[in-house]
């Protein structure tokens, strides 16, 4: 008989967590103005509006920390850091910045400016806010298949190639490189094949652009690679994610999700152009060159969560908590972005909220209905998320509406799991009684999600 599939690690400590009771939640949510973010975290019961900085780190990461060199410039931890990073990309050039939007900050400063149009696979929401608050413009050449949650693809985050080539030659040199996220959040961490990222690094060749990852889960990336595609079973996660990164010239990377780490994020390229172009902005707006923005015990402990988790073991692990979540939705009937993304299950609210007009922002009422029931957070991304218009300030209603659950790294157990499914089955099963939504009542020009102010409509 076949052994079950069980963690690759044990756990050493716990952190208490309690449950609340519905009237509680309903006076919290109010006092948020039905707005997740703006919950206190003690009164959320299981957590998963992100991925990013809520892993558990390993025993090896918080034996790193104790290593941490403080110095200001020319801290050991860099170099180890460095040194960690140029073996798993090939990158030379290294900036540490404090996350991920440092890093787009920093790179889009000196690379974008005020015309340009930046396309992309799909671009999350604090990548599209650097590009608009700079009055350039985020092209979305996502594959068309992305856009039915229901069909099965194995590489959903894939850039078309036709869309791209079109966007190079309709507004070529506005365009000051191609951005790919690896996995595509915004499609519901969804991956994006080696032989695109090949077919892009043609084309950008062809036109002579220079090629950014945005590559928070390029290890989950790698790892759907080895699982799905042809010719790399038998490779190492490392051996695909080297192969990924010579088919770009740089990357930034929000180092909270597979660097495993409470803060911190990087950019780094193979390019001095570009390293010496971005350094100018580090210094002012993040720190010295060797820290950038992060403590050197944070570099080490970074440095050991990216060697760790560009192993399968620890990726697998994580990636089949995430399926059997999935799994459990199946039993329920409930429609998610399928197959299951790396990193969250990104529940397709516009099928479930039938009746909630589309001006009511069916997923975020999804989300509010979801903590109500149980305590659990989860996080809007569709119709709020996407913002307004840049020139028009219309809302744009033309993407995916999803609630995504966010699955922290090695925090959770499946226990866990199977209270979200069945919360999230209660809500789907009165679904055809909840016919109104929210509305908004205050919001800000860019990513206003984060901050915005709602009320349900009467």
């Amino acid at each position: 008989m076949e052994l079950p599939f069980a963690e690759s690690w044990k756990i050493k400590m716990v952190e208490p967590i309690r449950k609340s009771t519905r009237a509680e939640r309903e006076q919290w949510m109010k006092e948020a103005h039905y707005n997740v973010f703006q919950l206190k975290a003690e009164h959320v019961y299981i957590d998963c509006i992100t991925d990013s900085g809520t892993g558990s780190m390993s025993d090896r990461q918080w034996a790193a920390m104790m290593m941490g060199d403080e110095s200001y410039a020319g801290a050991s931890s860099f170099f180890r850091l460095k040194d960690t990073i140029t073996r798993l990309t090939g990158f030379e050039y290294v900036i540490p910045t404090h996350q991920g939007r440092a890093a787009e900050n920093v790179l889009f400063s000196h690379m974008v400016k005020a015309g340009d149009v930046v396309p992309g696979n799909s671009h999350f929401d604090t990548t599209k806010g650097h590009i608009e608050s700079r009055k350039a413009f985020a092209l979305d050449c996502i594959i068309d298949e992305a856009k039915d949650t229901q069909l099965e693809h194995p590489f959903k985050g894939n850039v078309d190639p036709v869309k791209l080539e079109k966007a190079l030659e309709q507004y070529g040199n506005k365009v000051p490189f191609i951005i790919v996220t690896i996995t595509n959040n915004t499609a519901g961490g969804q991956p994006v094949s080696m032989q695109n990222l090949r077919d892009v690094r043609a084309i950008a060749d062809r036109f002579g652009k220079f090629v950014i990852f945005d590559s928070a889960r390029f290890a989950e990336n790698a790892y759907f690679i080895k699982v799905r595609e042809e010719g790399y079973a038998d490779k190492t996660i490392k051996e695909i994610v080297k192969e990924m990164f010579s088919l770009a010239d740089g990357m930034t990377m929000s180092a909270k999700k597979d660097g495993i780490v409470n803060m911190g994020g990087f950019i780094a390229t193979r390019h001095e152009s570009i390293y010496e172009g971005a350094k100018r902005f580090c210094i002012p707006f993040e720190g010295y060159l060797t820290y950038g923005g992060m403590n050197g015990r944070d570099m080490d402990a970074l440095a050991v969560g990216l060697d760790e988790n560009t192993e399968f073991d620890n990726l697998e692990t994580r990636i089949k908590q995430v399926e059997y979540l999935a799994k459990r939705l199946d039993e329920y009937g409930i429609p998610y972005q399928r197959p299951a993304g790396g990193h969250a299950i990104f529940v397709d609210a516009s099928k479930i909220l039938t009746h909630v007009p589309k001006e009511q922002f069916p997923a975020q009422t999804l989300t509010v209905e979801l903590y109500l029931e149980a305590g659990i957070r989860g996080c809007e991304i569709g119709y709020i998320l996407a913002d307004r218009d840049p020139v028009t300030r219309e809302n744009r209603f033309g993407g995916l509406d999803l609630l995504r659950l966010a699955i922290p790294r090695r925090v959770y157990t499946n226990n866990h799991m199977d209270v979200i499914a069945v919360a999230l089955k209660n809500v789907y099963d009165r679904r055809e009684s909840i016919t109104k939504g929210v509305r908004i009542v205050w919001e800000t020009e860019l990513m206003r999600h984060f901050t915005v102010q709602l009320e349900p409509v009467k």
